[in-house]
């Protein structure tokens, strides 16, 4: 079985950085890709960021293009959101989610092409 856990949310004030993390384990990481998704209260889930199996693509939703970086680390079974100049619009509980095939030469872009979730953790940018 597949675990997922996040860490590296956080209060931040507007225009400050996190780096999210996402720690995977119960399978061969570097095989399968990566993504990032947010659920704000009320609004449904939606896709951030993700990041092929070898880390050699990756994939912004445009209202995080230039501000958020997606990074793998295959080594460590870990991937990286690098969020910067963050507004108060980015506030979210983000999940970090994972494909389940394997060496797969397309990423999802949506919650349903992922099989596995984390549990998440809160952003929350103040003004």
């Amino acid at each position: 079985q597949v675990q997922l856990v996040e860490s590296g949310g956080g209060l931040v004030q507007a225009g400050g950085s996190l780096r999210l993390s996402c720690a995977a384990s119960g399978r061969t990481f570097s095989n399968y890709a990566m993504g990032w998704f947010r659920q704000a209260p009320g609004k449904e889930r939606e896709f951030v960021a993700a990041i092929n199996w070898s880390g050699g693509n990756k994939y912004y939703a445009d209202s995080v293009k230039g501000r958020f970086t997606i990074s793998r680390d295959n080594a460590k079974n870990t991937v990286y959101l690098q969020m910067n100049s963050l507004k108060t619009e980015d506030a979210a509980v983000y999940y970090c989610a994972a494909d389940s095939v394997v060496r797969s030469l397309r990423v999802g872009l949506r919650p349903d092409e992922y099989d596995y979730w984390g549990q998440g953790t809160q952003v929350t940018v103040s003004s």
